[in-house]
């Protein structure tokens, strides 16, 4: 452990010592480099990615989705006689890649790139690929009426803190005397309450579907998922991780149903019927969307996961089981997705056959990918046009 560290403050002091001797010696009037950009999005969809690091001995793209679609060997960066790693990759579709850099064995994100944020476990970066041909993604930016992103900070008595939540309003929202129906859109457990709208494109994608007619507009509540303060460490396994998990969950609950819903309800124009109240989440977010949706029927008609934790819901299978017809009646939209190559597919199977087994009606769907914001996002601009028709 000591030298592992040893090794990562060395590669880390190799690269800032690189970069302040580039700075001197262009001061100085020796060879100065060209000005380096990174990432590079070329308008064909190639993708050309650099780093300075003259001391290192091997630099390579590190990003699962990217080597799941181009292969290891395509994300290797060569090395110039400047000490100038690059590599060009692709073409990708059209699309957001979460990528890093693996120097030496150390994975840092791009220090040349701004689309750099923090979460839970550290930092991670993405690249943006463009629609091309005049056809951009539903994902993307465009000339269309767009709405609002707050981030709102509140007393939680359920955590004893502050805590913060993002709240997204629909174009026309502040010239509207009419109120709207609500969406609680929960995250995963590495994420907070940012990255739905700054990862995930939730109002992009939204501000997108209405102006093309093909959602009702609403107001989306992104709340902050860890009151317990986590997330753990622990082994996904673990007794340690399933006990945070179950308090965390509960935790929640509480927060949302006594702290959240109470204050969107104060502050925003919003429908307060349970059948203008939706609830969806990814990962950890679908499994707390699962759990306080379907415990908590008379507050919400409308129940979703994307690629969601579906176990150990305890409470829900006993409710399911004892009456799945007030299921049947109650839910408007029950609707599961996961990725064929999800590491949570088989939860997600094994829950869904309960489900059949019981008479619950719900839509399940399984696609292609895996356990990445890619997914979600396809998932929320296919949930979002479902709700309160």
């Amino acid at each position: 452990m000591k030298l592992q560290k040893l090794f990562a403050i060395v590669t880390v002091v190799s690269l800032v010592t690189s970069a302040g001797s580039l700075a001197l010696a262009q001061a100085k009037g020796e060879k100065e480099r060209p000005a380096l950009r990174s990432p590079v999005v070329h308008d064909d969809g190639r993708v050309t990615v650099s780093l300075i690091a003259p001391k290192a001995e091997a630099v390579s793209i590190a990003s699962g989705e990217l080597q799941t679609l181009l292969g290891a060997d395509a994300l290797k960066l060569a090395k110039n006689d400047d000490g100038v790693w690059t590599a060009t990759i692709g073409p990708l579709e059209p699309g957001i890649y979460d990528y890093g850099l693996n120097v030496d064995g150390l994975r840092i994100t791009d220090p040349l790139s701004t689309h750099v944020m923090g979460n839970r476990t550290g930092s991670r970066g993405y690249l943006d690929v463009p629609g091309r041909d005049g056809k951009p993604r539903i994902d993307e930016w465009q000339d269309v009426p767009h709405g609002a992103v707050t981030r709102h900070w509140y007393p939680s008595k359920a955590a004893g803190r502050r805590r913060s939540v993002h709240v997204y309003t629909p174009p026309g929202y502040a010239q509207s005397p009419e109120s709207y129906p609500v969406v609680y859109l929960l995250h995963g457990s590495g994420d907070d309450d940012r990255h739905w709208s700054a990862l995930g494109q939730a109002n992009v994608i939204a501000d997108n579907l209405l102006a093309a007619g093909r959602a009702v507009p609403a107001v989306v509540v992104m709340p902050e998922g860890h009151p317990a303060g986590g997330p753990s460490s622990a082994p996904r396994e673990s007794e340690e991780r399933k006990n945070y998990s179950r308090n965390n969950r509960k935790l929640f609950a509480d927060d949302l149903l006594g702290d959240v819903i109470p204050l969107v309800e104060a502050n925003y124009r919003v429908k307060r019927d349970r059948e203008s109240r939706a609830i969806v989440g990814l990962s950890m977010g679908g499994q707390q969307a699962l759990d306080v949706g379907l415990n908590n029927l008379d507050k919400f008609a409308y129940v979703g996961s994307f690629s969601g934790a579906a176990s150990d819901l305890d409470a829900a299978h006993a409710k399911l089981s004892a009456d799945p017809e007030s299921f049947n009646r109650g839910l408007k939209v029950f609707w599961i997705g996961v990725g064929k190559d999800d590491f949570l597919l088989n939860a997600n199977r094994e829950f869904t056959t309960k489900l059949k087994e019981l008479g619950v009606k719900h839509d399940y769907e399984e696609t292609a990918g895996a356990h990445t914001w890619s997914v979600w996002r396809r998932y929320w601009a296919d949930f979002l046009p479902k709700l309160f028709r």
